[in-house]
């Protein structure tokens, strides 16, 4: 709290200059403080301490102008904020004498801060000169505070509007990446044990087109169409042709009817038959045009395709068996296994397999979800050997859950067998 400038020489300027008679009274009493009256700060509050000197003619003159000011000064706090109001005329020699107090004192105002927003309490009469530079303080505080606030928020609210825009942009691209169908990818393998006359044999692989309740009819046509556009020798749908029943999503499959290659369609399990009936789509897929390969292969000019199921089906007591697939076969002759988890890749080696064809994946299909199918896989997109064993994994044609794709874009991959013999 500000001490009494009356009786012990520590109080607000103002009294300082209250002089009864005239303003040289007032001047001398400024001069003696020591120029008016000093700044302090405690706790983060502002207090005004009068520098007067407590003895001599200055000390006397502070007293007299104390009287004639009408008591000298009141001492008030609120809220902690503490207040100086002057008590002298308004009028008369007082007034003259209360106007010199405000100025030794520095305008007669002593600034306050709490909570962060700064507040002037004049120390002069709520009339003239001094209220005017308080009131004008207040507002000078007051504006400065507003603009940086007003910017704060602005900053803020640009920020939230430009992240919105960007995740609506992305799912939206991402969507529209899905709903417009796959691209055509090419890729040549070569194989040692090809004969030549099988050079150049082309195999459009396609997987996780993933019909339901959003990818139905449509996008089975655009797959189907993507397909047929690359001529191939031999087509191979490696697994999660669905996500539901043959009574729910028989009329989506329709277009697979379609599929035209000179060699023939080929079918495997997913993990995603395995929940959606298994076998009631084997035997539509094969009422389809395409021929099932379960735990089996066939012998085509110049190597052997097998199928494998896929490994969701050893709950149902139908997983994967190499043994049966590719057990007695004439090693001699090169080898190209569908499998739809690249997992199997190890099982595919011992079995001495040339190349696997996988999906399941979806290359993440949303990113940052490729670096988890990097951990989950031994190969999440792209051709990697394993021994002598070749892995080609496609990101596949369509999406699970939400229709986007992001950083993974689906694709139908047209693999060109080469054969390194001369």
């Amino acid at each position: 709290m500000v001490k009494d400038a009356v009786g012990d020489g520590e109080g607000a300027a103002a009294a300082s200059g209250a002089a009864a008679s005239a303003g040289s009274v007032s001047d001398g009493a400024a001069k003696a403080a020591g120029g008016g009256a000093a700044k302090t700060a405690t706790g983060g509050v502002v207090k005004v301490a009068a520098g007067a000197a407590t003895k001599g003619p200055a000390a006397g003159a502070a007293k007299s102008a104390a009287k004639a000011a009408g008591g000298g000064a009141a001492k008030t706090a609120t809220g902690g904020v503490v207040k100086v109001a002057a008590g002298a005329a308004t009028k008369g020699p007082a007034a003259g004498a209360a106007k010199s107090a405000a100025k030794a004192a520095g305008g007669g105002a002593a600034k306050t801060a709490t909570g962060g927003v700064a507040k002037v309490a004049a120390g002069a009469a709520t009339k003239g000169p001094a209220a005017g530079a308080a009131k004008s303080a207040a507002e000078a505080a007051t504006d400065g505070a507003a603009p940086a606030a007003s910017r704060r928020l602005f900053v803020a609210r640009a920020v939230a509007v430009g992240a919105t825009a960007v995740a609506a942009g992305t799912v939206g691209y991402g969507t529209y990446t899905v709903l417009r169908g796959p691209r055509v990818k090419r890729i040549t393998v070569p194989l040692a044990k090809l004969p030549r006359r099988a050079h150049g044999f082309r195999i459009a692989v396609v997987s996780d087109i993933h019909l339901g309740p959003i990818l139905g009819r449509a996008h089975t046509q655009r797959v189907v169409e993507a397909v047929n556009r690359t001529n191939p020798d031999l087509i191979a749908v490696v697994g999660d042709l669905v996500d539901g029943s043959v009574a729910d999503l028989g009329p989506a499959a329709e277009p697979l009817r379609a599929l035209r290659a000179r060699h023939g369609s080929y079918f495997v399990t997913g993990n995603h038959e395995y929940y959606s009936g298994a076998d009631e789509w084997v035997d539509h897929v094969r009422e389809l045009g395409l021929r099932p390969l379960e735990n089996e292969r066939t012998e085509l000019p110049g190597f052997d395709l097998a199928g494998v199921n896929d490994v969701a089906g050893e709950s149902e007591g139908q997983g994967p068996d190499f043994g049966k697939a590719l057990g007695d076969r004439d090693r001699s002759r090169a080898s190209v296994l569908l499998a739809h988890q690249p997992v199997v890749i190890h099982d595919a080696v011992k079995a001495g397999v040339d190349l696997q064809l996988s999906g399941h994946t979806h290359g993440g299909q949303v990113w940052p979800g490729t670096y988890v199918a990097e951990l989950a896989n031994p190969t999440a997109a792209g051709l990697e050997r394993y021994g002598d064993t070749q892995l080609y994994v496609t990101r596949g044609a369509g999406a699970w859950g939400p229709p986007v794709r992001v950083g993974a874009p689906p694709d139908v991959t047209v693999v060109e067998l080469a054969s390194t013999r001369t």
